[in-house]
């Protein structure tokens, strides 16, 4: 445990950070779920909901630095690929 009082509210703020940014990542997965079983489903108009929603928590997690910007843009890709994959069958 921190003992200079910088120290005890730098610790704070890094755990309130920490929770804020978990949250973030955890809405991304849920997400990233939900399209992938309507995506498994063949569900289109339902995934082409999921895929909005999860191209926003994407770049909500890209903007807060939780992962490099090409990272998201690759992801986003791939998704967008499955969603065309179900599409043209």
């Amino acid at each position: 445990m921190p003992q200079r009082r910088n120290a005890i509210k730098a610790l704070r703020i890094s755990k309130k950070k920490h929770l804020h940014n978990l949250q973030i990542k955890t809405d991304l997965r849920k997400a990233l779920k939900k399209f992938q079983v309507t995506i498994e489903q063949k569900n289109i108009e339902e995934a082409k909901a999921a895929l909005r929603i999860a191209f926003k928590k994407i770049d909500k997690a890209a903007k807060r630095h939780l992962f490099h910007k090409n990272t998201a843009a690759r992801r986003k890709s791939y998704l967008s690929r499955l969603l065309l994959g179900i599409t043209k069958k």
